[in-house]
């Protein structure tokens, strides 16, 4: 049974019918492969559950149903499933899986683009396999602007997860809508009393740095704030010479060094400081300390670069979408001292 609101997928129909996915994918592309062939009695079955349940086809399922291999490809710049990784790859590959599945295509990881003398990933060298998908989903932090240009001026069907700037034109992608978010935490700040306050973090080197500290900026000169940009390395002397007491941290592992490093000093989490997290954690580290921040849409992100990567395999074109993050109320963030 699904639950309310939730749309049936053929994994649902292959269930009711007690046939596998790839029947029911058969029969409502109206295809029998000759090495699966479909008892009528078995197609009847299938049909018959369909019109029970009223269940409609993925549209994007009816775009790849004929000409093509239905394999999607996924290429990583960082590896996805070490430890210190695995968490922040985990939901972005569930959403991914769970949309392939629905629209009844396979996945293919391209794992042969290894990094040589110490330099990252990329898609295109003498072993590059790209081309035995029908798109591609492009997953990292950062992606190599080379390989976005080539991408696009070889016509290769592809939908990066994460916002991208132009790389010789346009690039298609679903991304987190980070400047908002981070507003809206400035905002909070200030409104409880936060007057100096501290972004820190490169701020640079990937897009989605870029629009952190954007927001930051943005949202300081909205509300009229004293705001600063200290590089990760900062040393808390230094905030608290500043007189900072709300700090917005771009890395959320750094978000416990400067927890820890304030309680060593003997100051209180957030009485004395309050602390900001803008992400997920993208390196192993231990905490305990429920943050004020965002959720990044990770999860949503994965299952929608597949629905985008669907429709430019049908008609073409060059998507871009930002989904909103969630704010995370979080314990350490509290009025200003004094207030």
């Amino acid at each position: 049974m699904t639950g309310p609101g939730r749309r049936l997928t053929q994994q649902d129909i292959a269930k009711m019918a007690g046939v596998s996915q790839t029947t029911v994918s058969l029969v409502l592309n109206k295809r029998g492969d000759a090495e699966v062939r479909i008892a009528p009695e078995t197609r009847e079955r299938v049909l018959r559950v369909i019109k029970e349940t009223g269940y409609v086809a993925d549209p994007a399922a009816r775009r790849l149903a004929d000409g093509r291999n239905r394999i999607l490809g996924v290429f990583t710049y960082e590896a996805v499933f070490p430890t210190e990784s695995a968490d922040f790859y985990h939901p972005f590959l569930v959403g991914i899986e769970e949309c392939a599945e629905e629209i009844g295509c396979d996945l293919l990881l391209f794992t042969s683009a290894r990094a040589v003398s110490g330099a990252r990933r990329q898609i295109f060298n003498e072993e590059s396999r790209v081309r035995l998908a029908d798109g591609c989903l492009l997953l990292g932090r950062t992606v190599d602007r080379d390989d976005l240009a080539r991408l696009l001026a070889e016509g290769i069907p592809f939908v990066s997860v994460g916002r991208r700037d132009d790389a010789g034109g346009p690039v298609p992608y679903v991304g987190a809508d980070y400047p908002p978010a981070v507003r809206a935490l400035v905002e909070r700040a200030v409104a409880l009393g936060h007057r100096r306050l501290a972004y820190v973090g490169a701020g640079t080197g990937g897009e989605s740095r870029a629009d952190r500290l954007r927001g930051f900026q943005e949202g300081v000169a909205a509300n009229g704030a004293d705001g600063r940009h200290l590089p990760p390395e900062a040393p808390l002397e230094d905030l608290v010479a500043a007189g900072v007491t709300a700090v917005f941290v771009e890395e959320h592992a750094d978000c416990v060094a400067l927890a820890r490093a304030a309680r060593e000093r003997d100051m209180e989490i957030p009485r004395d400081l309050s602390i900001l997290t803008l992400g997920a954690f993208t390196r192993p580290v231990e905490a305990d300390t429920d943050f004020t921040g965002f959720r990044i849409p990770r999860r949503e992100m994965g299952h929608r670069a597949v629905q985008l990567l669907a429709g430019v395999l049908e008609t073409g074109g060059t998507p871009q979408e930002l989904l909103p993050c969630e704010l995370i109320a979080g314990s350490t963030l509290a009025p200003a001292s004094g207030i």
